[in-house]
């Protein structure tokens, strides 16, 4: 079960990822991931790849599709995986089918987790972050204990700059400029299934089940 997440940021997608690969024991591979294990390792590919992150410069389609490739052709991925990050664009999504036509495999679902922007600025705007030990809130749907206030360390908690609706918006631009177009590219492969993220958790995690066993 060959599955890539597809989903603006903040609708959830890395969350569903990790569900999934849970329920079905298969591996959840995240490119950035990829990326610090193949650094930390020091591998070569990850010594290609720091070269272009420690100038802030996007790793390059090839690369890192070789990196994604390299990890899925390990044993733990014989039953499967979830991608969730890559691919981003149609270019990627294309090295991506092709390499895997060399090993003679293919994607057999991308899901997008389908949340209206507006929806995605309120939830990521509702956010709240402990900078001191990680933990993260939401006022609506998980509010600390006294607001403000870290359950775990009593720190206060703040809004992340990457959570404001300024920022949310330029992120959902770039994000409907070079991502959303694979929506249109996975449904003319016929494996596109889309289900509606503006349900709880426990719902949208439910209809992507279905949709894996239907």
């Amino acid at each position: 079960m060959k599955i890539i997440m597809l989903g603006a940021p903040g609708a959830g997608k890395g969350t569903q990822a990790k569900q999934i690969a849970a329920k079905y024991s298969i591996p959840h591979i995240s490119t950035g991931d990829i990326f610090r294990a193949n650094i930390k390792n020091g591998t070569e590919l990850g010594k290609k790849a720091k070269t272009y992150m420690d100038q802030g410069l996007l790793v390059p389609d090839e690369l890192t599709c070789d990196l994604v490739m390299d990890r899925i052709q390990q044993d733990d991925c014989k039953n499967g995986f979830v991608l969730d990050g890559f691919p981003r664009t149609i270019p990627q999504a294309e090295s991506l089918d092709a390499a895997l036509e060399k090993i003679d495999q293919k994607m057999d679902y991308a899901i997008d987790v389908d949340v209206p922007d507006e929806n995605i600025i309120n939830r990521m705007g509702g956010r709240r972050a402990c900078l001191n030990c990680g933990a993260t809130y939401h006022i609506v749907s998980i509010p600390p204990k006294k607001e403000g206030i870290c359950d775990h360390c009593g720190n206060a908690l703040v809004l992340r700059d990457d959570d404001k609706p300024e920022t949310v918006k330029k992120r959902l631009d770039v994000y409907h400029e070079q991502t959303q177009p694979l929506i249109d590219y996975y449904a003319k492969q016929n494996i596109l299934k889309t289900v509606d993220g503006t349900q709880p958790m426990e719902a949208v995690f439910d209809a992507i089940v279905s949709v894996l066993e239907a």
